[in-house]
């Protein structure tokens, strides 16, 4: 269907073939551009993405109806997701065939969502003009990053400024406008370069004017991050935490590993870290695959207990977890139901913190769940969907989360006394794909989360661009916040990343490994921490009232569309 889609040209005529063709290249082209400024690409591959549109832009202008503005647009991002997404269904010998599948389907799906802006580009070049359409296009391109971040289908992955971790100057911005701002940024100055290469030969002085422009937005936006840089002191109260990596094979931990062993490899870890002075130790996602707190495992939890009470650290681990309801208790619509049993439950992809001074455990339950992978998009409208798919490893159909709780360490535990502004050490734990939203994570630092920290498995998807894409996406929650990010990862990449977004510690890929470092704690908020919605909201309405003005002068015959306008 596809294939005939982009190939139902048989007649035309030469001249119009090769216009044709040569369209096509440039969609390509922009797409394999894009996918080149993004990780694992090193800088200045990044550079690129201030100029990737320009082919995109040059067919987008040539067209008038929304079904050859839509078709292009599609083979684009087509392109890109293809080049930058390939990982998903991770395409190892052990992997899932569900897994598979899926990733399959997002190279395919992932596309459709990039029609959003460009619909509106066209609904709005016919309310106005196509000039004036372009002007806004990059406020609904983020409304669409927004969009795209919303409901069981969310990804959003591919926003355009998770490409630009690396530049870490130009990156310093974040703290006002964030990653979607950056998009905007990203758009508007390909726009600027288009008009600058569009009027060339037509007009040289608004070449000149328009040139002239791009470059002094590139230039206030990295003089402003040359600012950051040099001026802000990293002179906050440090935590020493130990990083624990263990390597674990995801697949056999889940089929056939000893509790036993996995235990003891963890605790020989931790015990490393402790020798250093590290004073919160960090295990990965789903460290152990039991529910350790069920009461199923009373051995592995007491050697765990013994472990933090005997060398006087705090444990914070990525932990399956479940809660059980007993009759009388008010039971959430979405808790599952046991015949077995006769009693409901919810469970959790979570993350526990463990204190040497108590035996009561704090808990936090992953919110945002990978579509299909942790959980079945609508389940919760359609619940004869929960049985469609069930991964043969992990513990698929994760309840979600609802509470954007913290979880806390007297600071008095850790430094003897109390810090002045620090009375309690707030950690903000995500887990895993958690860490993509940055709107999401604001939400934690608002609530007074200090710290950071990420709890993931990036093995599942072996040594391919995902663990290194995921590790850079974190830079920017580093930044927007000015919060330290700690990832814990069961393969790497574990890392420590400052509030400047400068990667402090990492290890690499696949190797067993403790990572201690001191850490920053801050509780300052930013601009974009505090009013983090602006830009989304000035999308969304701009988005809104062009949808709106389109469909009324529609509806009374001031518009007129069609397949050959």
């Amino acid at each position: 269907m596809i294939l005939k889609i982009f190939n139902s040209n048989n007649n035309y005529s030469s001249e119009k073939k090769l216009r044709k063709r040569t369209e096509r290249i440039f969609l390509i082209l922009t797409g394999v551009l894009l996918a080149l400024s993004f990780p694992p690409f090193p800088f200045p591959f990044q550079l690129l993405m201030f100029f990737a549109f320009i082919p995109y832009l040059t067919v987008l202008e040539k067209k008038n109806n929304l079904l050859e503005i839509n078709k292009a647009t599609y083979l684009t991002f087509f392109v890109f997701s293809l080049f930058t997404l390939y990982w998903v269904g991770s395409w190892q010998k052990s992997a899932d065939v569900f897994l598979m599948i899926a990733g399959g389907l997002l190279i395919f799906v992932n596309p459709v969502f990039f029609l959003i802006p460009s619909t509106l580009y066209y609904f709005a070049s016919k309310i106005t003009s196509q000039k004036i359409a372009l002007l806004v296009f990059p406020f609904f391109w983020i409304g669409y990053e927004y969009i795209y971040m919303l409901g069981d289908l969310s990804f959003p992955w591919l926003v355009l400024g998770n490409g630009l971790s690396k530049f870490t100057s130009f990156i310093q911005i974040v703290d006002i406008i964030g990653a979607t701002g950056l998009s905007v940024l990203v758009v508007y100055i390909n726009i600027l370069l288009y008009k600058a290469l569009y009027n060339r030969t037509v007009n040289i002085k608004k070449s000149i004017f328009y040139f002239s422009l791009s470059f002094a937005v590139f230039l206030s936006i990295l003089l402003y991050g040359i600012y950051k840089l040099e001026s802000s002191k990293l002179n906050s109260p440090e935590l020493t935490v130990g990083v624990i990596q263990p390597d674990i094979d995801p697949w056999q931990k889940w089929i056939g590993n000893s509790l036993d062993k996995t235990v003891e490899t963890y605790l020989h870890l931790s015990q490393k870290a402790v020798n250093k002075n590290a004073k919160l130790i960090i295990w990965p996602e789903t460290a152990l695959p039991v529910y350790l707190l069920s009461g199923s495992h009373p051995n592995q939890l007491n050697l765990i207990r013994n472990f933090i009470k005997k060398s006087d650290v705090y444990l914070l681990t990525g932990m399956p977890d479940i809660k059980f309801y007993k009759k009388g208790d008010a039971v959430p619509p979405d808790a599952k139901y046991s015949k077995a049993g006769d009693f409901y439950y919810s469970n959790y992809n979570g993350v526990l913190l463990f204190s040497p001074y108590s035996d009561s455990v704090q808990r936090y339950g992953k919110t945002k769940l990978v579509p299909f992978g942790e959980n079945i998009p609508f389940s919760d409208m359609f619940p004869f969907l929960k049985n469609a798919i069930k991964l043969t490893v992990g513990i698929s159909g994760w309840n979600k989360g609802n509470k954007f709780n913290l979880l806390k360490i007297p600071s008095e535990n850790i430094y003897g006394k109390n810090i002045s502004g620090f009375d309690t050490i707030s950690i903000n734990a995500a887990v895993c794909y958690e860490s993509v939203y940055p709107y999401f994570i604001s939400k934690f630092i608002n609530n007074g989360a200090d710290l950071i920290v990420v709890v993931t498995n990036d093995s599942w998807y072996g040594n391919s661009s995902g663990p290194y894409q995921h590790k850079e996406i974190a830079v920017l929650r580093a930044v927007e916040n000015r919060r330290t990010v700690v990832r814990a990862a069961n393969g790497g990449i574990s890392t420590i990343i400052n509030p400047l977004g400068e990667t402090v510690q990492e290890t690499n890929m696949f190797e067993q490994t403790v990572l201690v470092g001191n850490v920053n704690l801050e509780n300052s908020k930013t601009f974009f921490t505090k009013y983090s919605m602006i830009l989304p909201d000035i999308a969304l309405t701009l988005s809104g009232l062009t949808v709106i003005l389109f469909f009324i002068l529609k509806f009374i015959g001031k518009i007129k569309t069609g397949i050959e306008e």
